[in-house]
């Protein structure tokens, strides 16, 4: 093969920890990072990914590095047409995003980290940065920044350390939540985002609405369990606020069903398969007439700067995962002091190892 794919698996502790609704375990983040090189290329470019291990879709740090060979094989075919020109190995890219989905369902995180090592190393080979060769725009909406499950006092702490930011997202779904939120307003005065991660029951999250419409809160992303889109309508139906789908929006076969469901869905490189699914999913969100969130997992700086690439097709922006780790094991993207994503003009995704 000429394609050859290597990795490593990585096990990184939270800088706090972080509690959501349907998990409680703050545990750390488990990832495996890509690296992808072309046995032809004789300058010997090597492209990174990131497949991030999420259980909740099916992946571990111990399944992705078994499906990893698999789905390279199936884009072993188009090796060749990666290395045209632009138009050519552009088009490449989303023809192996299809041959990956047709050799395998799910597994969008290790699908993910062969889609970015792939931008990644046909960036660099053409000397463009990824955002570019997806012909976007550099300039991305501010993130916001993530704030765990715990006591009120404690979520406050957090929120307080965290007031810069334009806008915090605070976890849901536990005993205290109305409390927690005004603990959080008490200390911050920019937009709330709340995120229930299935955790809620429709009768009590009805009772709320009028709470988080009092306390500013924008929006509310997956209050129940991703198969029930009908208590996510009901809610809809009787909130003031947009509701955003999140575990109901795993990839762009689900927006169809989503529509008069909720006003908003959360697009994740990780549950969709990469950059290329990520922006055509984001696109036709937008046609579809939702509210685009591009959300993340606790990835490291390999992840964030390649949803950042694809960030400008978003209304909402949630690309704090590296912020939220102890240590990022990478770095190349900066963060302005508007909570913007400065994105690197690098060839590729512009990231390094820290030494």
């Amino acid at each position: 093969m000429d394609l050859r794919i290597t990795w490593e698996r990585m096990v990184l502790p939270f800088r706090d920890p972080l509690r959501i609704g349907r998990n409680m375990d703050s545990g750390a983040a488990h990832t495996v990072i890509t690296h992808l090189q072309d046995a032809a290329d004789p300058e010997g470019i090597e492209g990174t990914g990131e497949s991030y291990a999420e259980p909740y879709y099916g992946e571990t740090n111990d399944t992705i590095p078994v499906v990893l060979p698999f789905l390279l094989a199936a884009v072993e075919p188009l090796a060749d047409e990666l290395r045209g020109d632009r138009a050519t190995a552009t088009r490449a890219l989303g023809l192996a995003s299809a041959a990956m989905d047709r050799a395998l369902r799910h597994h969008g995180g290790a699908k993910a980290g062969i889609d970015i090592a792939l931008h990644d190393l046909v960036g660099k080979r053409l000397g463009v940065p990824v955002y570019e060769l997806l012909g976007l725009s550099p300039d991305v909406p501010p993130t916001d920044f993530t704030i765990g499950i715990d006591e009120p006092a404690i979520v406050a702490q957090r929120a307080a350390r965290a007031a810069h930011f334009p806008a915090l997202k605070i976890k849901l779904g536990g005993p205290s939540d109305l409390a927690t939120l005004e603990a959080v307003r008490g200390v911050f005065t920019g937009p709330i985002r709340v995120d229930a991660n299935t955790a809620w029951e429709p009768e009590a999250g009805a009772r709320l609405i009028p709470e988080l419409v009092r306390l500013g809160v924008e929006l509310i992303e997956q209050p129940f369990p991703a198969h029930r889109l009908d208590q996510m309508r009901w809610l809809q139906e009787r909130s003031a606020l947009p509701i955003v789908a999140d575990e109901s929006a795993v990839t762009i076969d689900d927006l169809e069903g989503l529509v008069g469901v909720c006003a908003g869905v959360n697009v994740k490189l990780a549950k969709c398969g990469g950059v290329g699914p990520a922006k055509r999913m984001l696109e036709r969100a937008k046609q579809l007439g939702f509210k685009t969130f591009l959300g993340c997992m606790m990835e490291t700086t390999v992840g964030i700067a390649a949803s950042a690439a694809v960030a400008s097709l978003a209304d909402w922006v949630d690309l704090d995962g590296n912020i939220l780790l102890a240590r990022d094991p990478y770095e190349g993207l900066v963060l302005g002091e508007d909570s913007r994503w400065t994105l690197s003009a690098e060839p590729g995704l512009g990231v390094h190892r820290r030494d």
